[in-house]
């Protein structure tokens, strides 16, 4: 072994022997996420985790603040069809439009299974979806909870029933959403932004160190609840999904649900500005996050543009040995990612997402730089 390193070293010098090692150590960090930390998803059954509870009634709490008649005519229908014979939608409505609040409460004659509350809008005192959110807890008559929003929308019919399982064997329970799927280089990127943004914290809860959820397909019970003295951070307008879980989540209390027929989609608004604009609304919580946290999304992308870095380095200005071991790497490392990535996508439900992969895997690093300096101006939207 030290004869094959004095010839390495003869033949490359210290600079090659240290960019070797950078190689070769970056491609281990990269190759532990995707084929060891990652992996947890497409390999993970729930029903390993003892059963805490008998199957719930569930209530199904959204908060609404606007005329939404596009929610009410196509994605109420799909809350209201679920295959599960024991749940209620509790729909808070918070605005001032007394005809519209008329015409939900009218809803119940057809689905009884409706409740409605409402919270006036004062323009003078603006109501956060935590506030909206707690007047729905309060409201549903079940212990059992599953939280969504006006923008998203379920699979299939046995979404609730899915989610009604976690609870038992978890008090929180957490679930996947994604984009819904158009036509477009655009939507693709944002769709498996949204994916591989949801992976590090589905992967950590699967190895029970959980540490958020989405605010769109996410459950935990009233007990749970009021026992933290409801939602924290309330100088904040965000942070229900993500800094509150940090307090009531532990190693033994979150169950994750994960097929493609309890994924929700969540529908888009707008392009890329639209998007980032809300990257860096709901990513101001990020800061506040515990540092071990932190340091795992962060050793991702940043090993991953270190490695590509190293790479170019070595293909420009080594031998011509030098260089095809280095595209050797990087295409071991590439086919790795797309093997997981695969799995990962047909776990979730996520079709269509691996043949422009190459093209998000490298350029991701750049919205994510850019996302980066968005948050450095501090957004006063967060802040009460």
């Amino acid at each position: 072994m030290q004869q094959l390193f004095d010839t390495f070293l003869s033949c490359y010098g210290w600079e090659g022997a240290a960019l070797a090692g950078v190689l070769l150590v970056l491609l281990i960090v990269q190759l532990y996420y995707y084929t060891y930390s990652f992996s947890r998803i497409p390999g993970y059954k729930n029903s390993r985790r003892r059963t805490v509870r008998k199957e719930p009634p569930v209530s199904v709490i959204v908060p609404m603040f606007a005329e939404e008649y596009t929610f009410v005519e196509e994605r109420l229908p799909l809350l209201l069809a679920q295959n599960y014979p024991a749940y209620e939608v509790v729909i808070v409505y918070v605005g001032q439009d007394n005809d519209f609040y008329e015409d939900l409460l009218r809803l119940k004659n057809s689905f009884p299974q409706i409740y409605t509350s409402k919270i006036l809008l004062d323009p003078r005192f603006p109501i956060s979806r935590k506030m909206a959110l707690n007047v729905g807890i309060k409201s549903a008559h079940y212990d059992c909870m599953v939280f969504t929003s006006t923008d998203a929308y379920p699979q299939s019919d046995r979404w609730l029933s899915l989610m009604a399982q976690g609870f038992l064997r978890g008090d929180i329970v957490v679930g996947y959403c994604g984009f819904e799927r158009h036509k477009g280089l655009k939507n693709y990127f944002m769709r498996a932004w949204r994916m591989m943004h949801s992976v590090p914290w589905l992967a950590r809860a699967i190895a029970r160190r959980p540490y958020r959820g989405t605010l769109h397909n996410i459950g935990f019970t009233k007990t749970i609840y009021f026992g933290a003295n409801g939602f924290g951070q309330l100088n904040m307008n965000i942070g229900e999904d993500d800094l509150f879980m940090q307090q009531i989540m532990t190693r033994d209390n979150v169950s994750v649900v994960l097929t493609p027929r309890a994924t929700l989609h969540e529908k888009t608004w707008g392009g890329l500005g639209w998007w980032l604009n809300r990257l860096r609304y709901f990513g101001s919580a990020e800061h506040f996050y515990p540092q071990a946290v932190k340091n795992y999304l962060h050793w991702e992308i940043g090993s991953r543009v270190l490695f590509f870095a190293a790479v170019v380095c070595a293909i420009a200005v080594m031998p011509l040995e030098y260089k095809i071991v280095a595209a050797f790497l990087l295409f071991l490392r590439f086919v790795a990612v797309l093997v997981g990535v695969h799995r990962i996508a047909k776990r979730l439900g996520e079709n269509g997402m691996i043949f422009g992969y190459f093209f998000y895997d490298l350029f991701s690093p750049c919205w994510s730089f850019l996302l980066t300096l968005a948050l450095l101006r501090k957004d006063q939207r967060v802040w009460r």
